[in-house]
């Protein structure tokens, strides 16, 4: 099993309300050149969660941190008029995002929660990860 050692948010950069299935990112990463999904979790409009790539392999969604770190992507990140970076989740994200991280923190106490713009020059997860949860 892998030392996991942080949970990093990322969202997927689309516009508000446009929902996306895993199948659809799986598709976006592969045309990058990814074997598959990036994210191990995607969160989609309605607060699903859905698997990604298993937790046990090497996530591709934050460069210098996939050895050690659990990928979570949200549907949305963008505003739908200006097509800025906002926070769009939906309310069932939110809370669904809070009982994954919480299930993930269980299972891994020692893990520390990031967005992926502490490791970036990017606005994702278009909010502040520290202050919001």
């Amino acid at each position: 099993m892998r030392n996991i050692d942080k949970i990093i948010i990322h969202c997927t950069a689309t516009p508000e309300g446009r929902a996306v299935t895993v199948d659809q990112v799986t598709q976006w990463h592969k045309a990058r050149g990814f074997r598959t999904i990036g994210y191990h979790y995607l969160i989609g409009l309605d607060g699903t969660i859905s698997n990604g790539r298993p937790v046990e392999e090497v996530g591709a969604h934050c460069l210098g941190q996939n050895a050690h770190s659990i990928g979570i992507c949200y549907v949305g990140g963008i505003d739908s008029s200006t097509l800025q970076p906002k926070d769009t989740r939906t309310a069932l994200q939110k809370r669904s995002l809070r009982l994954l991280i919480s299930q993930l923190q269980k299972k891994y106490p020692h893990a520390t929660l990031h967005g992926h713009r502490e490791f970036a020059a990017k606005a994702c997860p278009c909010f502040d990860v520290r202050t919001a949860l």
